[in-house]
Formats: structure tokens, sequence, C-alpha cells
């Protein structure tokens, strides 16, 4: 480094050792290119650094940028603690060295560059896992508690890790999909979910949110039956009043939450030592949508008027659910085991399957069907997709290779990748906006909490 260039940092901070052993890539110091940078942000104080233009040498990187921003901020506060940011110029984020970046995108650095700086997605808490008899094959983290599926026939309620307050009894053989109906909420305490199994039954259940309650069993309070084969996906109608199921029987059948005339209400009372439990309604199904000819094995209900499937047929699938008629049909080549819709205006839809590409793809765009995205770091089938609820840019995926990994849109490297599962990770979500759940062949839920999502 120049005296020159030295003395211009060292008046905005003190670089940590390891800042000049990341600039050292073999290049003379005295040829290397000097880059005036102004750093920018949405952040709020104490996030906000002097906006005062700095001289930086062209081959900083990710980690080095990081160090000049925690220096600025520990300049105008002297309790900051330093922590990770992550970097965009022109909206898109940076990944390699400076110099790298503005040739790979034919930017001068003539000028003062700016570059905003956000806070680094990355799990600041990893919580001791949440034990399962069995594999653990579903997860809903969309309420402030945790709903998961598992192998073992059950579905079980988390307040927290390690804290399990309702076991669902009831199917007779590995739950395969869960859905969050209706969160608890000011009105009403009670929280509805939906569970999907291999015993070819959709069974509702409504869980009342009792202090101190521990794996307390509970019946289902409604059972779905017509499917013919095990039933892989549900998802339940914004309004709360249906849910929907795909089933390997190729159909996607809708349902009713509430009893209505022309139920079958099973008069059979059973004791449980001293308690009978509760008279339980069986429901058929209002309507079926039928056109995948092999295993539905995802469906979402984002709106009112359409649901949206993926199937082993290799199709993704928009329905009208008034008319049952799919308003769009897309062949994408592979076996597709999961689909979200989210991103920009909830109008992209992610999915994954047989193979290690996550794709999106934006209907909106008329004349082709090409991924908008694709991202490819994982090794192994893709087994589920998430949007996060409140941004546009971010969204994960969870893999066969025992990885969850977090992707942003801006950038086609992943932003983290969780490694904390030891086997298969069959499901995955997002929960209370900054924390990641997934269950795994491992039998296992684990929570990775403390993420920034800006």
């Amino acid at each position: 480094m120049n005296n020159q260039l030295g003395a211009s940092l060292r008046k905005v901070f003190n670089p940590p050792p390891w800042f000049h052993s990341e600039m050292d890539t073999g290049r003379d110091e005295d040829t290397l290119r000097n880059v005036q940078v102004r750093f920018v942000t949405k952040l709020q104080p104490p996030f906000k650094a002097p906006t005062t233009s700095v001289a930086l040498p062209s081959n900083l990187t990710r980690l080095g940028l990081s160090a000049v921003v925690n220096n600025l901020l520990e300049s105008v506060n002297d309790e900051w603690k330093h922590e990770p940011f992550d970097f965009l110029i022109d909206g898109e984020f940076v990944r390699m060295s400076l110099e790298d970046f503005l040739l790979a995108k034919g930017i001068s650095a003539e000028k003062t560059l700016e570059i905003e700086y956000i806070r680094a997605v990355a799990p600041r808490n990893e919580e001791d896992p949440s034990l399962h008899d069995d594999w653990v094959s579903a997860v809903d983290g969309s309420s402030r508690v945790i709903l998961t599926g598992c192998y073992d026939g059950l579905g079980r309620i988390w307040e927290a890790a390690g804290v399990c307050t309702h076991v669902l009894e009831g199917h007779g053989d590995a739950v395969t999909s869960v859905g969050i109906v209706k969160a608890i909420d000011k009105e009403d305490d009670n929280l509805v979910v939906a569970t999907g199994s291999k015993d070819k039954t959709v069974k509702l259940w409504k869980i009342h949110a009792e202090p101190h309650a521990e794996n307390m069993k509970i019946g289902a309070y409604r059972t779905l039956r017509g499917h013919t084969a095990a039933v892989q996906s549900v998802a339940a109608k914004p309004t709360a009043d249906m849910v929907c199921s795909g089933s390997w029987d190729c159909r996607i059948n809708l349902w009713q939450t509430e009893s209505s005339e022309g139920d079958i209400v099973s008069t059979k009372k059973r004791k449980k030592g001293s308690k009978e439990e509760e008279t339980q309604s069986e429901g058929e199904a209002v309507s079926t949508l039928v056109g995948h000819t092999q295993c539905v094995s995802s469906v979402v209900w984002p709106e009112h008027g359409t649901i949206y499937s993926a199937s082993w047929d290799h199709s993704i699938r928009r329905w009208d659910v008034e008319t049952g008629k799919d308003t769009l049909n897309m062949f994408c080549g592979k076996v597709i085991n999961c689909i979200d819709v989210g991103g920009e205006s909830s109008a992209l839809i992610a999915g994954g399957g047989s193979d290690p590409i996550l794709r999106v793809w934006d209907p909106r765009k008329p004349g082709t069907l090409a991924p908008s995205f694709q991202f490819s770091s994982h090794t192994s089938w893709i087994t589920a997709c998430k949007w996060h609820s409140k941004s546009w840019f971010h969204l994960l995926s969870a893999s066969y290779d025992g990885k969850v990994m977090l992707w942003d849109l801006r950038t086609a490297w992943p932003l983290v990748i969780i490694d904390s599962h030891e086997d298969k990770v069959l499901c995955a979500d997002w929960w209370n906006g900054d924390s990641v759940v997934s269950g795994g062949a491992d039998s296992k839920l684990r929570i990775s909490s403390g993420l920034c999502i800006s």
C-alpha cells in the first residue's frame, strides 16, 4: 500500500491484521488501482456511517469492505461492536473484488463509487434440536408456534426449541404435510391446522392456547376422506374456510373446514381413561381439480380464487377455483417436488425438484416459460422452497444434500448455507420473520434464528 493511500485509510480506521492479508493478491502495491468510495445505507442509527468519501484498494472484497464500514461506525461510536455487512452496487450484490465487479459490469472507476451496505443475512443463533421419533417430513412456521409432521404419524406444536405443547394423534400412517389454517389472534385463541397423511386422509385440528401445556394429546375435530392414495400436500385458503390437498391419486381436492349439511357425523364416542372423546365430523370434497397425470407434490393457495400446484408430471399449474380450470400450465422438464408463490408483487413462482437447481419463474412475462432466475449451489434434489413474507428478494430452499440455503434474487450465490442437519432435509420454512425452521431424516427440527432480512 502506498503512503498516500495508507494515510487516507488511517484517517478513517485502523485496519485489523487480516485486512492487509485480504489485499495480498501478489500485485505490486505501487501499481494497485485505487477507487474512491462513498458508503450509503437505508439502515437506521446506530448503523449509519459517515458518508465521507475514502480511497480504497480496488482488490478489496466483501470482507475488507465490511472492515472499512465497521471502522467508520466505530469512529463515531466508541461502543460499536463489529458485525458483518453485505454490499450492493447498482442494486447487485458484490461477490468478487471491486475491480473484478467494475470490469464485469462496465462501471468506470474514475468517479466516486456509491456502495450501499446492509446487515449480512446470517443466523446469529442455532437453537438446540427438537427431537422427533422419526423423519420430520413437514413444517409450517407461519404462526407464532411451529407445526411439524412426522413419519411416526403424529403432528406436533412447538412453542420454542424443545418445547412441545401439543401432540396431534389420529393418523394411521406417516404425516406427509401440514399447514396452518388459522393462526391465533386477538378475537380467537384457537389455532386451526390441517395435516395430510399416507393414510389417504386430511385431518383438521383445533388447538386451544393453554399456558404451560406440555405434550398434550389432542384429536382431530374433522376428518376429510376422498383421496384414493397418499396425501402429499395441503394448503389453506386465506379466509380459512377451506383447504385443498394434493395426492398421489393425481387429484387436488377442495374441502370445507367446518361441518355443513350432508356431512357424515360420527356418533361413536370412545372412552379414553375417564374421558370421552369429542364427536368428530367427516367431510367429502366439495370439488376436485383434475389435470395432473402423476403425484400432486405441492399445492399453494395464496389468494381467494387461485390455487397453484406442482406435480411429478413435470408441470406447474395455476387453477381458477370457481371454474376448476387451469389458467396456466408450465411444462418444466423435471419432476417438481415443491413450489411457493411470492417475491415481487407476490407474482413469482419458485420451484425445486429432481435436480439441484432452484428455479424462479415470472408468469407475467408473455411468450416464454424459461425461468427468470436459476440457483445451482445445491448438490441433490430440492425438497422445499419458501419466499419470505415481507421481502421481494429473499427465499430459502432445502435439499437432500442436508443443507438449507438462503437466497437473494440480487446475487447468484447463496447468502447463507445452514448445514446443521445430519441427513436429508425434507422441509423448511420461515418463522417469526428472522428465523428459519427445518426438519429432516435425522428426526430433528432445527431453528436458526437472528437473521437480518432487510
